[in-house]
């Protein structure tokens, strides 16, 4: 991450508009004005994309994917757009944490896979696209959406540094703890060998 040269006033301002823009759960409301349930009471009771898949609805899990994704992304464009790369950065990490700790649900949130995606995405394409292929591979290699989560975050301060977006190595790094805390429980099922797979039911 840079050293911050635009004002402190406004990357608080690009951390709060970060935040509320990545706390909205679009899992819980899509399932919801589906008729499909409360999915905090679904599965693993997560409000991401594979809980939402648990319903049984994949529409209702692509559309979540994207919105979620899509949040990131926003976020990041928005601040870049009318404040400038230091700012898109901290709107990045708050749109984040705004997923993972949404205050609307007592800060009881998602793991931040599709938002993480989405952010690099619109951070630099090519790391985003790096991501998102190294999620495929790790997902569709294990059949286990964690490792493809796991894999993505793992490999992507190295593409930032691969591809040349070296500003984004510290965020890297911290987006990259950010989502291996989010997904302690699943390190801990997948040592044990009890981490479900893509399409069966969370324990």
């Amino acid at each position: 991450m840079p050293a911050f040269d635009t004002p402190l006033m406004l990357l608080i301002l690009w951390a709060v508009i970060g935040y509320g823009l990545g706390s909205v759960p679009f899992g819980l409301i899509l399932t919801r004005a589906m008729g499909l349930g409360d999915l905090r009471k679904i599965g693993s009771g997560n409000i991401g994309t594979t809980n939402v898949l648990r319903t049984g609805n994949k529409g209702a899990a692509a559309l979540t994917l994207l919105l979620d994704g899509g949040k990131g992304a926003v976020a990041v464009l928005l601040a870049r757009t009318l404040a400038g790369e230091d700012a898109a950065q901290v709107a990045a990490l708050a749109a984040f944490l705004g997923h993972c700790y949404p205050i609307w649900l007592g800060f009881k949130g998602g793991k931040g896979v599709a938002t993480f995606l989405g952010l690099w995405l619109a951070l630099a394409w090519p790391v985003g696209i790096a991501c998102c292929l190294s999620w495929l591979v790790g997902a569709a290699v294990t059949r286990i959406s964690s490792m493809g989560a796991l894999v993505a975050a793992a490999s992507s301060t190295f593409w930032v540094v691969f591809l040349g977006h070296g500003t984004g190595f510290v965020l890297g790094i911290v987006l990259t703890l950010m989502v291996f805390w989010r997904h302690r429980a699943n390190i801990a099922r997948l040592k044990a060998g009890t981490e479900p797979k893509i399409g069966q039911k969370s324990a």
